[in-house]
């Protein structure tokens, strides 16, 4: 029976409470290093999520450009452009100015009142 017990003497050394608690102390770090990489995971994601909408937003931005460089490839596209930017116009065009007349504004004349109206000059000050 002695025999049996000496030969379990490596089985004895794993089983011991400090072999236990190292072992334990690993599997704690490593649960820590993998909740930590799936956190990193899900904001990878989130990033990446955020990466294909600027992707999308950068090629309708390039469709855009393109029609707009192909537009101004064409005489009638640059003629716009630069009417658009600069208010010109051709020979023989004239510009008619629409302007509506909402507000009439009445104009009073003060008249000088004198010497007495002058004494209430704050008072006049704040109408």
């Amino acid at each position: 029976m002695r025999s049996f017990q000496q030969k379990g003497g490596f089985r004895n050394i794993l089983q011991s409470r400090p072999v236990l608690a190292l072992l334990v102390f690993f599997v704690v770090i490593f649960g820590y290093t993998v909740v930590g990489f799936m956190v990193k995971m899900i904001v990878t994601e989130q990033n990446r999520k955020v990466a294909e909408i600027k992707v999308a937003d950068l090629k309708k931005m390039k469709e855009r450009l393109g029609a707009d460089i192909s537009k101004l490839n064409t005489g009638g596209g640059v003629e716009e452009s630069i009417r658009g930017k600069f208010g010109l116009a051709k020979e023989g065009e004239r510009l008619i100015v629409v302007i509506d007349n909402k507000s009439n504004v009445e104009v009073q004349e003060e008249e000088s009142g004198g010497f007495i109206e002058s004494l209430f000059f704050w008072k006049n000050w704040f109408k």
